[in-house]
């Protein structure tokens, strides 16, 4: 869990401090334009911002399904899909500490990783 725990705080780290002299010089309201742009120019730039746009949207669906679709689980879904990578992070780590490094319960939520861990 330890391992996990540092990449997790390197993509975070290496996302955030890439991403923090790119909006001090493009601004963060440039990004959609440029974002949705590059897939309509139908380059290679497009297609990795579809595939990215697969897995923040698979991000927040599993976001929101892990805190069965409740309210609080739709808000951090939604902020999984626009914030990306320094969300998931974030929320992974703080995720592997409530959980007490427990996979399950990590990935599962409360109930179904408990179910899971009082199976075995």
């Amino acid at each position: 869990m330890n391992g996990f725990r540092v990449l997790l705080t390197v993509i975070l780290t290496c996302v955030v401090t890439y991403t923090l002299p790119v909006i001090a010089n493009h601004g963060l309201f440039s990004l959609l334009p440029v974002f949705f742009g590059d897939m309509l120019a139908m380059g290679w730039p497009g297609q990795f911002n579809l595939d990215f746009l697969g897995f923040l949207v698979l991000s927040a669906l599993w976001t929101a399904w892990r805190s069965e679709f409740s309210v609080n689980g739709l808000v951090l879904g939604v902020l999984a899909l626009f914030l990306g990578a320094p969300f998931l992070t974030t929320y992974l780590l703080i995720l592997s500490y409530r959980s007490a490094g427990n996979v399950a319960v990590m990935l599962l939520g409360e109930r179904r990783g408990g179910r899971i861990q009082n199976a075995d």
